[in-house]
């Protein structure tokens, strides 16, 4: 009896032995699929190459961690192969503009209106090739508008308004098509300043800067950018009516040639008769500039100083030799109608009338203008001469 027990407990764990290893093996087969079916999953998210990046002594990084140290150590010339845009540094890009692809930069910009649909490359069909601005009030409507069709399409018109009456203008069909920019009771001098940076008008082969009260029944645009290539003036003027309003004999128109550069002046004015005002030299009504020598005056712009006296005198420095690339266009003249407009701008103080104030300030604008650069040269070559001795 007890032998039979015996042998029925030992087939029971025989029993169990097998079931035992029957559920091993299915859990060897199960654990073994699982991991097959992982490696492929690995295999798939991650290419054999790429794995080796993910393994370093100090553990596990990130695919991209691994990419910046691995850059770190390459030389120059591969670091700017790699993607990494943190490793672009362009000291010859525009200033701020030093970590971008010098491919990318845009430097400069235009005055170009554009459409808001269709393709940028269609948007102009006319591309201007020269600018024109005017410091206008709603007083001089009628003039402009004459003056305004003396320049062909190819000209961009930029009206500068001083008294807020921008929306008047829209009585003119070429007014559609202008910039209008208005701040009231400024000068051209201060809206040239802020307004007309060499980055931004860079796009235009000349600018012209010209005053609201000037008479063009002698004057087209394109004849006078002719003789303005043809006798390379850098810096020019119209020739005034000599009859009517001139204030230097530079300026005045000369009926007998197409240009004039330089001229005789009162006895004792000129010591050197290539200085202005007998050459080198156009007044500040009516200036026409190129595109270089526009950089240069630009820069020449005080910004605390707006009428823009002593400018005049002082334009030579940007264009050399002054007295050859700076002239006066005597076969398209102009007349300069002498319409005290700015100076209604201003305002009565200690029983003076407006345009008195504007006037005064203009006169002591003048002397600090003349103080600034002077000093500025002085300290320029005194800099020099310190240098040397050291």
């Amino acid at each position: 009896m007890q032998f039979q027990k015996t042998i029925e407990r030992i087939r029971h764990i025989g029993r169990s032995v097998l079931a035992s290893k029957a559920n091993e093996n299915m859990r060897l087969t199960v654990t073994t699929l699982i991991g097959v079916l992982f490696g492929i999953l690995i295999g798939v998210l991650f290419p054999i190459h790429s794995l080796s990046k993910l393994s370093l002594s100090s553990g596990l990084l990130t695919l991209s961690e691994n990419i910046h140290i691995k850059n770190s150590s390459l030389p120059d010339q591969a670091k700017v192969q790699t993607n990494d845009t943190s490793e672009i540094w362009v000291p010859s890009n525009p200033r701020g503009a030093e970590r971008l692809p010098p491919g990318f930069v845009v430097p400069q910009s235009d005055l170009y209106p554009r459409r808001l649909y269709g393709k940028p490359s269609e948007d102009l069909t006319v591309i201007p090739k020269y600018l024109v601005t005017f410091t206008v009030g709603y007083k001089q409507m009628p003039n402009i508008d004459a003056a305004i069709k003396k320049f062909s399409g190819n000209f961009t018109v930029l009206l500068f308004h001083y008294d807020n009456r921008t929306s008047d203008w829209d009585a003119y069909e070429w007014s559609k098509k202008a910039i209008h920019i208005s701040v009231q009771k400024q000068t051209k001098w201060w809206f040239a300043k802020r307004f007309l940076h060499p980055d931004v008008v860079a796009a235009y082969d000349y600018i012209f800067v010209w005053d609201e009260d000037l008479g063009v029944e002698h004057f087209i645009a394109e004849e006078y950018i002719k003789l303005v290539k043809k006798h390379g003036l850098e810096i020019s003027q119209p020739g005034l009516d000599p009859n009517r309003g001139f204030t230097w004999q530079m300026t005045r128109r000369r009926g007998d040639r197409e240009v004039h550069k330089e001229t005789e002046e009162r006895p004792g004015w000129c010591p050197d008769p290539h200085l202005p005002p007998c050459a080198g030299f156009v007044e500040i009504m009516a200036p026409v500039f190129s595109r270089e020598a526009w950089r240069c005056v630009w820069h020449m712009i005080q910004n605390d100083l707006v009428h823009g006296w002593g400018l005049d005198f002082a334009v030579r420095k940007c264009v050399e030799p002054a007295h050859e690339k700076i002239g006066v266009v005597d076969a398209q003249w102009i007349v300069h109608q002498g319409i005290p407009s700015l100076g209604g701008q201003g305002e009565s103080n200690n029983g003076k009338p407006p345009w008195q104030g504007v006037r005064e300030r203009c006169r002591s604008e003048w002397k600090i203008f003349q103080d600034r650069i002077d000093n500025a040269e002085k300290d320029y070559y005194k800099s020099l001469e310190t240098s040397s001795s050291t």
